[in-house]
């Protein structure tokens, strides 16, 4: 570690911005799955950046897109005509399943969230928003309003009147103890419930899969279920796509898919992987509802000419290379792999998820009380031996979150979960 950068960077930057480590870690350059720090040693990436090195660190068709669009202009704002961004916004709003589909691109999935909730308010004429519990949308003042997390919430006061309502987490909460189909009627029923006694909501926004919660999600079908419901009441239905986008999840392109029955969301917002590493967010949403504003709007750096060209090329890689199959099928030896090593530790409670976005949840042994410090302990010792992953939780961060670039192989997806074993055995 570098003492002098740590030290400089407590002296100028935010108490509140979180590094992960006891000793934080510098990362200075990567390669395809893999990255180095400061001190040279080499890491295996299961993180990517918060799941934003999507692809891989360093992709030569990424770099090359980025490279040749900085020796032609990097920036002019969305006061003129970019093809590059047209370009994109094309193949977005085919992918994106949304009928007369248009796009507009933002700089982060905060940003995008915060874009939604306006058109959302904007259209439906109402400041009431439902949300999910155990929620994360994004770091703004709107956002932060729609975050049912009490740990990356840091003010209750909103320019929002927020609901919230059970389902994110199938295995906490009141209905955890009933089948799936049981589940989802009571949360079905617990959405009318709150219906009759609040005013009409502008919309419902729900990740698939929730991300800083622990990659917690409910059953396939129940956000179609509350779809209909919504639906009957002309309250829209916002898929924040910012994590499960773009096929990380392996089953589908997109998380809604999951909950497809009756059709696509109005909105859909995106971010992170889409740039590989570049500043890329946006809203997908239907036309009368993005045109919906009766007010001049600008983005001064959304869909820029240079992460529009590195959001291209990423794009078209994926696509070609039909990263959501590997992601479906590394992915799924992957968690079959954690899930034999966690039967033998006591402190696991639960490994969930799919394709290449994995949680593990550490509880104290026997009870099911969160255990922050065993989560911060895997975490140390997976860097220690050469492992890089996340955290994150709605239970005081007790949740590991694994999500590496989605051109991961076999033999890397090996070599992680045996590092990750050792490092859930070394808590025992």
């Amino acid at each position: 570690m570098n003492d002098d950068l740590l030290g400089r960077h407590r002296a100028v930057l935010p108490d509140w911005l979180a590094l992960y480590y006891d000793e934080p870690l510098e990362i200075t350059h990567g390669e395809g799955r893999h990255v180095w720090d400061a001190q040279g040693n080499r890491y295996l990436d299961f993180f990517g950046g918060i799941l934003t090195t999507m692809t891989a660190h360093a992709l030569p068709e990424v770099t090359k897109a980025v490279t040749e669009q900085a020796e032609r202009i990097v920036h002019s704002s969305t006061l003129y005509l970019n093809r590059p961004m047209v370009d994109l916004a094309e193949r977005i709003a085919q992918l994106s399943g949304i009928p007369d589909a248009r796009v507009f691109f933002t700089t982060s999935g905060t940003e995008a969230n915060d874009t939604a909730l306006l058109l959302a308010t904007a259209y439906r004429r109402s400041n009431t928003i439902l949300a999910m519990r155990n929620s994360y949308h994004g770091r703004s003042f709107s956002a932060v309003g729609v975050t049912g997390n009490r740990g990356w919430s840091p003010t209750s006061l909103s320019p929002l009147q927020t609901l919230y309502v059970h389902g994110g987490v199938r295995t906490r909460g009141p209905f955890a103890d009933l089948d799936d189909y049981d589940y989802v009627a009571a949360c079905v029923d617990d959405l009318k419930d709150l219906l009759g006694h609040s005013r009409p909501p502008a919309a419902l926004i729900a990740e698939p899969i929730q991300g800083v919660g622990g990659f917690t999600s409910p059953p396939d079908g129940l956000y179609a279920a509350f779809r209909e419901v919504l639906h009957e009441r002309g309250v829209l239905w916002i898929s924040d796509e910012v994590q499960t986008g773009w096929g990380r999840t392996g089953e589908h392109f997109w998380g809604w898919q999951a909950h497809a029955r009756s059709g696509p969301p109005d909105m859909l917002t995106f971010a992170k992987g889409i740039g590989n590493g570049m500043s890329i967010g946006g809203v997908v949403a239907r036309a009368e509802i993005m045109n919906c504003l009766d007010a001049n709007s600008i983005s001064t750096f959304g869909g820029t000419q240079i992460t529009m060209a590195a959001g291209l090329a990423n794009l078209t890689y994926l696509l070609e290379h039909d990263l959501q199959g590997n992601a479906r099928r590394v992915g799924g030896l992957l968690i079959e792999r954690l899930r034999a090593a966690a039967a033998h530790v006591p402190a696991v409670r639960e490994v969930r998820g799919r394709g290449l976005m994995i949680g593990i949840e550490l509880t104290k042994p026997g009870t099911d009380e969160a255990d922050p410090d065993a989560a911060s302990a895997v975490l140390e010792a997976a860097r220690a031996g050469g492992l890089l992953i996340g955290k994150g939780g709605g239970h005081d961060t007790s949740a590991l979150r694994v999500a590496p670039p989605l051109s991961l192989n076999v033999a890397e997806a090996e070599e992680g979960a045996a590092i990750l074993e050792d490092a859930l055995r070394s808590i025992q």
